[in-house]
């Protein structure tokens, strides 16, 4: 069913405008979908564009401009010899805004994704119109400690089937995968917490996003509201991605996709 979802999602992004952005050394894959308002979509560690945002595009993209790419060694991008970080994933998502001539933006991330939003909010402030962070972190200790300890176990064997198979789909080099599971583990395990007055100074008014049952535990969600000078709180039920569609979360036949894509564009057209 995860991947009969999947397809579907695909046949519906099909047709948007698509290409590779030269971008701090990676050819960045990249696609637009829509007219409008730019809205900027980062996608989860190990995912590509369609199985995280696949459930929800179609809906921003019928009255925005959607941006989405696929980050390092994720999807379409091939790797380069550097480690990963949230910091420059959110250089390189400047990098390719700026290759677009995209000045300012809204901004939605998910999971590995919001962090990277959160530090695109950091370091490039002026891109930033405002800023959606889904299911995300700044703390190690904000992740729930079972989730924590899976970490080290972590391999290309057992990776969700329906993302390894998106993986070995669309990389240029799917002998890669090992490599791309080993340095997201990496960074996960050797995440360094993030100073509070960093967020604090961030002025784009936010929306922070996350399921009841989520990998960062609540109390951690709560703790990164309270941190933004301008922000709103979101809770859904269910767990990892279960609001948005993602596929490793979604439930057959659930509103909630439905509902989100509302919350937030009630958000970003706001004051």
């Amino acid at each position: 069913m995860l991947i009969k979802t999947m397809l579907m999602a695909l046949l519906s992004l099909a047709g948007a405008d698509s290409g590779y952005a030269p971008v701090n050394g990676l050819k960045m894959y990249y696609e637009i979908h829509g007219s409008g308002e730019p809205l900027v979509l980062i996608h989860g560690g190990g995912s590509t564009i369609q199985t995280t945002f696949g459930a929800v595009l179609p809906a921003f993209a019928k009255g925005r401009k959607v941006i989405a790419m696929e980050l390092q060694g994720h999807g379409h991008t091939g790797d380069i010899n550097r480690p990963l970080s949230f910091e420059q994933d959110a250089d390189d998502v400047a990098a390719l805004l700026k290759y677009l001539k995209i000045e300012k933006a809204d901004i939605f991330g998910f999971s590995n994704g919001g962090n990277t939003a959160m530090q695109l909010a950091i370091r490039h402030p002026q891109l930033v119109r405002k800023l959606i962070i889904g299911s995300a972190f700044y703390k190690q200790s904000g992740i729930h400690p079972q989730v924590l300890a899976s970490f080290p176990h972590a391999t290309a064997d057992n990776m969700p089937p329906v993302l390894k198979n998106a993986y070995l789909q669309a990389a240029p080099d799917p002998s890669q995968l090992s490599v791309l599971v080993s340095k997201l583990m990496k960074r996960l395990l050797e995440f360094k917490d993030w100073n509070p007055a960093d967020i604090r100074a961030i002025k784009a008014p936010a929306l922070i996003m996350a399921g009841n049952n989520d990998v960062a535990k609540l109390e951690d969600t709560i703790e990164l509201l309270r941190l933004f000078p301008h922000a709103q709180l979101m809770i859904f039920p269910g767990g990892h991605g279960t609001y948005i569609g993602e596929v490793t979360g979604a439930v057959k036949g659930s509103k909630l996709p439905e509902l989100a894509v509302q919350v937030m564009e009630e958000f970003l057209a706001g004051q």
